[in-house]
């Protein structure tokens, strides 16, 4: 059972299923789209016309054989919303699920079952579509199973966050971060501050390393239009995936303030970042318009995005300005504050405030993690104050999202974040025991672009690694094994390169030692990748 993410408890059965032309779906009211979801899958590679049995959940198709059953069963209380139930029968298959997630990741495990030739998007001939009996019940151990998405770099447009949406819901991960603002670019459409792209989506050029100054002098540009963004969010919500969007502040904003030049401390003139670092201009902490913008912003986002959770960064933020800027004095003299890095707190909590009168909670990198910060805030750990990390998860129950850096960042190179790494990563601290590990929401992996122009060198950096994190997700932690996971993954490749995915091979993503030990820290390097 060549199975990712390897379920909680596989039995199976002697025999066989055998999908014939004539074979249906027996579905429920609340299942039609997860119907038509299996029908496109299974359709096209083996011709098979699935018919439908619309008839109430829990009662038998009579004289009818040969069936696949799904439906809502509110008695498997022992699993999550997202878990699920699958038997496979010679005679028939039920997919069975407290919610109808449940039944979309049963149909995501049914499809593995099959022939590989199952991912195919035509006819294939000469295939047995037949696939083992086995009985499965399974459930997730996080419910935070994320991906981030930086499109602020480098913009990779619609056909490929689709794609991407695809192959995340084909591991069970329920969770894409959109980071779409950043220094270099600003991404997507605010119709009530327009030169937000007009101005802030284009750049001049690209850098060429890390540190020089030289850049390329190839323009690079491109958003969403709101159009776009609803469609995605559509996309994603039928295949139970919260699309987090960022939108950086107060740091990481050079783009917006080179189109709005008067929400900094200086008032510019500003241009959209030609580099990568850290920009000492960010926005202005002492004026009101900066809130008023950023309020007006997140309207819009809040109309485009139904997620419980929108990202505001956070992370990276030079006081340099403040510490200059008579308003941002003048704002901490009036509000009581110790400094600048209260300033801060003070910023991000005016935010939440915010968004909790929208019904929205706030997420930052854990920069954001400094004393009076709002209990609502969700804190994504990257780096550094492990220990004030694990004091506020004990003393406030800090619900936080974990991505250490060297263990989870898939722009690294597979030197740096070997295969084995990415899959031995334990999202869960050894000092925390099981009550105050309950405050990790998750995991999750992120991608940043400074050096991934495309699609195929987005392919290579993320996969296997990102699969390794969805077994991480999904899978109890005394089931983990490196090397059996590794057997499985050899036949998930084979389903990943029939769907296109220029994946690293496995030589590339487990180096060995030897090259490993030449490999300080040493991120993807500005090339592309042809497709296989």
């Amino acid at each position: 059972m060549d199975i990712i993410p390897l379920p909680a408890r596989i039995e199976p059965h002697p025999g066989e299923f055998r999908l014939e032309n004539e074979t249906g779906i027996l579905v429920d009211s609340a299942n039609h789209w997860n119907a038509d979801y299996l029908r496109g899958l299974l359709s096209a590679p083996t011709g098979s016309h699935l018919k439908d049995f619309p008839i109430n959940v829990m009662t038998e198709a009579k004289g009818v054989k040969n069936v696949i059953s799904l439906r809502l069963n509110p008695e498997l209380k022992q699993l999550s919303r997202e878990g699920y139930r699958l038997d496979v029968r010679p005679e028939a298959i039920v997919i069975e699920a407290p919610g109808i997630a449940g039944v979309f990741y049963g149909i995501q495990t049914l499809r593995q079952l099959f022939p590989e030739e199952i991912e195919e998007r035509h006819l294939v001939s000469g295939v047995d579509w037949c696939l083992p009996c086995v009985f499965i019940e399974d459930t997730p151990r996080f419910s935070w199973r994320g991906f981030m998405l930086d499109e602020g770099r480098h913009f990779q447009g619609k056909e490929t966050v689709l794609l991407t949406l695809d192959l995340m819901a084909f591991q069970k991960l329920n969770v894409l971060h959109w980071h779409l603002t950043e220094d270099q670019g600003w991404r997507i459409e605010i119709k009530k501050y327009p030169k937000l792209t007009e101005i802030g989506s284009q750049r001049a050029g690209t850098s060429k390393t890390m540190l020089g100054k030289q850049h390329d002098g190839i323009p690079h540009s491109g958003f969403y239009t709101q159009d776009e963004i609803r469609e995605v969010v559509a996309y994603a919500t039928e295949r139970h995936i919260t699309i987090v969007p960022e939108i950086e502040m107060p740091g990481h904003s050079l783009a917006a303030l080179a189109a709005y030049p008067e929400l900094s401390c200086s008032g510019g003139p500003f241009e959209v970042a030609l580099h990568f670092g850290i920009f000492p201009d960010i926005y202005c902490a002492g004026k009101e318009t900066v809130f008023t913008f950023l309020q007006e912003v997140l309207d819009e986002i809040l109309e485009l995005f139904p997620s419980p959770f929108i990202h505001i960064g956070g992370d990276e933020a030079p006081k340099a300005r403040w510490k200059k800027c008579s308003a941002c004095q003048r704002r901490i003299r009036e509000e009581g504050l110790k400094d600048e890095h209260a300033l801060q707190v003070y910023f991000t909590n005016r935010i939440a405030d915010y968004l909790d009168t929208k019904g929205r909670r706030v997420v930052g990198w854990n920069e954001i993690l400094q004393k009076n910060l709002i209990q609502s805030a969700v804190v994504q750990f990257w780096v550094r104050d492990r220990l004030h990390l694990l004091d506020a998860i004990r003393t406030d129950k800090r619900a936080v999202v974990m991505s250490t850096y060297l263990d989870t960042y898939l722009d690294h190179s597979y030197c740096l974040m070997p295969l084995s790494r990415a899959y031995r990563y334990e999202p869960v601290p050894v000092e925390l025991d099981d009550n105050n590990g309950g405050s990790i929401l998750g995991l999750e992996f992120p991608l940043w672009s400074e050096w991934i122009p495309n699609r195929a060198r987005l392919d290579y950096q993320v996969y296997p690694r990102l699969t390794a994190m969805a077994e991480t997700g999904w899978t109890l932690k005394d089931k983990k094994d490196f090397k059996e996971f590794l057997r499985r993954l050899e036949k998930f490749l084979i389903r990943l390169e029939r769907l296109g995915v220029h994946y690293a091979p496995l030589k590339d993503a487990e180096p060995s030692r030897l090259k490993q030990l030449f490999c300080i820290f040493t991120i993807a390097q500005p090339q592309t990748r042809t497709a296989k």
